[in-house]
């Protein structure tokens, strides 16, 4: 359930100008800092450190990365003394709970580090949406143990969440990905191509932007420069990467929006562990940035759950919410999972991970029970019978339930099994919540002979499924359901 004191720090910079003395308000507010006497400076400090330390690791730095920003705004401050700069910098930090709304919508992954661990023991990495102050949208970890016979232990949480520090490095772009996602924004203009088109095929934000600041007035229409170049720096800022404290614990890490495509949230993220041809592993999660009024699909990457590279989807399949990448290539592609039209299940290939233009519908809303739309529920888990794909459908007053496919292994357009009736539903003491009547999940696993399947309800917390695999397929009409599951991949349990 969601936990309202956890609490990660945030720069508070308030905006606009005092009325009375025309000034901006981060100005007036250090020129009242200064103003106190030392002795109120140094009282003022300690009580602010007694009360917030237990709190958060490192409270110092955290004074002295807000203090940075602020002195980015206000000249003339370099030669303060270092309480008042941590003095400053306690002024303009603010905490911000995380979960204070709901947590849920989890998907599950075999953990990078398998040691240490009993006979037929699995180490998992659970992730969740976090829902917070305003309704705003992050990424939060569990982390837990799966024993051999199936019983699910979540480990408690760390004490110090926190956002992690963005790279200092500058985050180059490819030339060619940039002008793709601007083509398909409807960005792609006169005034894009002059600043695009000059660059190299890779580039950093500051050649972007001295290519913007290269541009001729006279040469740019000024009624579609401006909107032009705000859509070019928006589509660079979602592009970043961000990394943590290594000693922290994984429930520590949270992803918070970073970016203005991210503004009023990161949505539903499902990871997969996904292995390459050469054995080599990587974590992938797709996820929802919602600004507020636009959706961008994203790609995170990872290999440690320490660093995280964030990037943007590509092409006409990667336009909507709930995209969920297969846990290896197939036929040598990318293959994945979407609902680009808000309504069907698509099956999309691709030679890179960042393109999505090839797609096949694969099921239409059919059954009563999810008559109103449908999509996946995380990335499909390899069996020997095919790979089974949890759903979710939508029905009579837009209840969500959980329901199941089969897809051949080699071919998985082709759809060998479909479950008649959900074989999860909201139960009594999950009906109630911020969006009532919904069960909902971002990614399951098989452990053994076990679906371990992670599940959100009603906009309010989470909790585990476990379901016999064999029962499953056979309700899937497979021929040969007592099979278990392949190694390798995120199916892979010893």
């Amino acid at each position: 359930m969601p936990d309202p004191r956890r609490v990660i720090t945030k720069p508070f910079l308030p905006t606009g100008h005092s009325l009375a003395e025309k000034r901006p308000r981060v100005q007036l507010i250090v020129d009242r800092i200064l103003a106190m006497p030392d002795d109120e400076v140094a009282a003022t400090l300690a009580a602010t450190s007694v009360l917030f330390a237990g709190r958060h690791r490192r409270l110092e730095d955290i004074f002295e990365r807000s203090f940075a920003l602020v002195g980015d705004r206000v000249p003339g401050l370099s030669e303060l003394t270092t309480q008042r700069r941590q003095l400053v910098g306690a002024y303009f930090t603010h905490e911000f709970s995380i979960e204070a709304a709901a947590l849920g919508n989890p998907s599950i992954v075999a953990a990078p580090d398998q040691s240490g661990l009993p006979a037929g023991a699995l180490r998992f990495i659970l992730s969740l949406r976090a829902i917070g102050e305003g309704h705003l949208s992050s990424v939060e970890f569990r982390t837990g143990v799966i024993d051999a016979s199936a019983n699910v232990t979540i480990d408690e949480p760390g004490p110090h969440p926190s956002a992690g520090t963005r790279s200092r490095t500058a985050p180059t772009y490819a030339k060619r990905r940039f002008r793709a996602k601007l083509i398909e924004l409807g960005a792609y203009n006169e005034v894009a191509r002059l600043v695009v088109d000059p660059l190299p095929e890779q580039f950093t934000l500051e050649q972007l932007d001295r290519a913007i600041d290269g541009l001729d007035d006279e040469q740019v229409p000024p009624s579609i420069a401006f909107e032009t170049i705000r859509i070019v720096h928006w589509l660079a800022s979602s592009n970043y990467e961000v990394s943590y404290d290594a000693e922290s614990d994984v429930s520590e890490r949270v992803i918070f929006p970073a970016a203005p495509t991210e503004s009023r949230g990161i949505e539903d993220a499902r990871f997969v562990r996904f292995t390459h041809d050469d054995a080599s592993v990587v974590y992938y999660a797709t996820y929802t940035a919602f600004d507020g009024f636009e959706i961008l699909p994203q790609l995170i990457e990872t290999s440690d759950f320490v660093s995280f590279r964030i990037a943007t989807l590509h092409g006409p399949g990667a336009q909507n919410k709930g995209i969920a990448f297969f846990p290896r290539l197939i036929n040598g592609r990318y293959t994945a999972l979407a609902r680009h039209d808000n309504e069907n299940n698509f099956l999309m290939r691709s030679d890179d991970a960042h393109f999505w233009y090839e797609a096949d519908r694969i099921q239409e809303p059919t059954r009563p029970w999810e008559l109103i739309q449908i999509g996946n529920c995380g990335s499909p888990l390899e069996t020997k019978d095919g790979w089974l794909v949890i759903t979710h459908g939508v029905g009579p007053m837009r209840r969500y339930t959980l329901g199941a496919l089969l897809l051949d292994l080699d071919d998985p357009c082709r759809v060998i099994g479909h479950l008649d009736e959900p074989f999860l539903l909201p139960g009594d003491a999950e009906r109630e919540g911020y969006v009532p009547n919904v069960v909902y999940s971002c990614g399951a696993l098989i452990h053994g002979d076990t679906v371990v399947l992670p599940y959100g309800f009603s906009d309010m917390g989470a909790r585990i499924a476990t379901v016999p695999l064999a029962d499953l397929l056979g309700a899937l009409g497979s021929p040969a359901a007592s099979s278990p599951p392949v190694p390798g991949g995120q199916t892979r349990s010893r």
